[in-house]
């Protein structure tokens, strides 16, 4: 039995693993494809209804037609989201534990939205895996969520983040994955231990990592505003300026 278990959480880590190459390629075809510094400065096309939100000629709202204004689930029982489900403006975030940008989001910027946002109602901001450095970015992933599992996500996320460098990326072995789920307070540690070495989140990385693929999220991290694209750890400025926006209506 137990040869048979290690078997199946084998073979869900190479489709992981695969989903992640398929990842990779997308983000090469997308860096070679991007536009030259000229072709940068060119005035762009203007926009279709479905890219600014508007109604379309049917009259369905162009949320229902485009995938940037629905990237936003709102489940209520989701342990990689904070805000009110009802909160006017949502920021999904693709994120990878690996990534030093994303630290830097985490331990600068973030907890000034949630103190400026998130308190008041305003905001809502869910968070998604799109662990593009390698199997330990995968690993991190499914630790993180079996922090969430036991009511500890954010705390873990923090740690993590916490000690990361400014520069390069982390060896997150499941060792260090497990001291960190300690300093988090994760209380059943044994628990944490088996449902990261398992193959219980899989699906779930494996649906974000999809849904940000089909998104063309080109890097990490990056985010959605309701809908409204922001790519890297901007200054605090970006942000506020675009969720006081958003809360406007506009």
């Amino acid at each position: 039995m137990e040869t048979n278990d290690r078997r199946t959480t084998a073979r869900r880590t190479t489709v992981l693993v695969t989903v992640l190459m398929v990842v990779a390629v997308a983000l090469v075809v997308s860096l070679v494809g991007r536009p030259s510094q000229e072709e940068a400065k060119r005035p762009a096309p203007a926009a279709s209804a479905t890219s600014t939100g508007e109604a379309s000629p049917s009259g369905s709202p162009a949320a229902e037609s485009g995938p940037l204004t629905s990237a936003a689930r709102r489940a209520p029982d989701d342990p990689l989201a904070i805000g009110r489900t009802d909160a006017p403006v949502t920021m999904v975030v693709y994120s990878d534990y690996r990534c030093p940008f994303c630290a830097k989001f985490g331990r600068d910027t973030e907890p000034k939205l949630v103190e400026r946002y998130v308190g008041k109602g305003t905001l809502r901001i869910e968070w998604r895996d799109f662990p593009i450095f390698g199997e330990q970015s995968i690993n991190a992933a499914k630790a993180a969520r079996a922090a969430g599992a036991q009511g500890k996500y954010k705390e873990f996320a923090a740690a993590l983040f916490g000690a990361a460098p400014d520069r390069g990326h982390p060896d997150l072995t499941p060792a260090v994955l497990r001291k960190f789920a300690e300093q988090a307070g994760v209380p059943d540690l044994d628990r944490f231990a088996k449902d990261m070495a398992g193959g219980t989140f899989d699906k779930a990385i494996e649906k974000d990592m999809l849904e940000g693929n089909a998104l063309g999220v080109p890097s990490t991290p990056a985010f959605l505003i309701n809908g409204q694209p922001l790519l890297g750890a901007q200054p605090i400025e970006e942000f506020t300026a675009m969720i006081d926006k958003a809360a406007a209506g506009g």
